[in-house]
């Protein structure tokens, strides 16, 4: 009973043989659109849209729609806001607002109510990107075509919803390292999977570790510098991750581009430096304060400097990377 695409999103969560089992006790006619929408990429706008639409002729008046849609009720999607306007060939010429073509006489043609943009979808584009385009439109429904523009299906704006809700998920997940389904895998499998993250991680923390050592002599004869390192440190691993927070969000939502790239990295770099300098005169003074030296508050403070100026630059730079 339920829509092509949300039956869609049903059956490609089970596995082989439990679709073959629930497919076959389908009306071939509902069968045959499943499998259609089966043969799409997965996150594809193919395996997102729905295969009732309201697609008429384009040389149809207002009239002629509404008549068609008064005695075609039970082939009607449940939920539609758009008419979807085709030529002979199938190809989709022009969309008409459900609202507008409602409010318009009789004898008005289509063309003259149309709007100004027909925005189409390819069957395999990106869920993401299809995302991007509502959000940037305003869309609340859009064709989905093959790549002769021929119309197969129709995306509305409650799917794209879920679309959204699933990659901001994904995105902060990421961050993080781990899968969507993590909380449901196997032990195995989540150790797995966390595995490579955590692997990287020990490398980068040996390699400052290494740069630790190096200045093994200088800590040894001055311990107060022990007891500094991990708050500056703390303050770099805090500045970067917002600064890659930052920009991850601004890759998921397009608003960093190749032309903008050089100026969102200099802004971070910027902005790090800013923040150095101020946290470089807190943490001057109270290392100054607590330790009674005037050389050691000097240096505490030049390195939180280059510290947050770092975490800027690599922040910004490991996600665009």
């Amino acid at each position: 009973e339920l829509d092509t695409d949300d039956a869609v999103d049903v059956v490609e969560d089970l596995e082989k043989s439990e679709q073959e089992i629930v497919l076959n006790s389908l009306p071939l006619s509902k069968r045959k659109l499943i499998e259609e929408g089966l043969n799409f990429p997965e996150d594809s706008a193919g395996r997102l849209m729905q295969r009732k639409f309201v697609a008429v002729d384009q040389t149809w008046l207002v009239g002629n729609v509404i008549d068609y849609l008064r005695s075609e009720t039970d082939n009607l999607p449940q939920d539609f806001y758009d008419v979807y306007l085709v030529d002979k060939s199938n190809r989709v010429s022009g969309i008409v607002a459900l609202g507008r073509l409602m409010s318009s006489k009789r004898e008005t043609n289509l063309n003259k109510i149309q709007n100004k943009e027909t925005r189409v979808i390819d069957a395999l584009t990106d869920q993401e990107e299809v995302a991007y385009l509502f959000t940037k439109y305003a869309m609340v429904s859009a064709p989905v075509v093959n790549d002769q523009n021929n119309i197969l299906g129709s995306i509305t704006v409650d799917d794209v919803v879920e679309v959204i809700e699933e990659e901001r998920e994904e995105d902060i997940l990421k961050l993080g390292g781990v899968g969507q389904t993590d909380i449901y895998e196997a032990i195995i499998s989540t150790i797995k999977s966390r595995f490579s993250w955590l692997l990287i991680n020990l490398l980068t923390a040996i390699i400052a570790s290494v740069v630790i050592a190096f200045f093994q002599v200088s800590i040894e004869k001055i311990v107060a510098l022990a007891v500094l390192m991990p708050i500056v440190a703390s303050m770099g691993g805090n500045a970067g991750t917002q600064t890659m927070t930052v920009v991850v969000r601004a890759l998921a939502t397009k608003e960093l581009t190749k032309s903008n790239t050089l100026k969102i990295i200099s802004k971070e770099i910027f902005v790090g430096g800013i923040n150095g300098i101020i946290f470089a005169l807190i943490i001057g003074f109270i290392s100054f304060y607590w330790f009674n030296d005037n050389f050691l508050g000097i240096v505490i403070a030049l390195a939180m400097i280059i510290n947050l100026l770092i975490a800027g630059l690599v922040g910004a730079v490991i996600p665009i990377t």
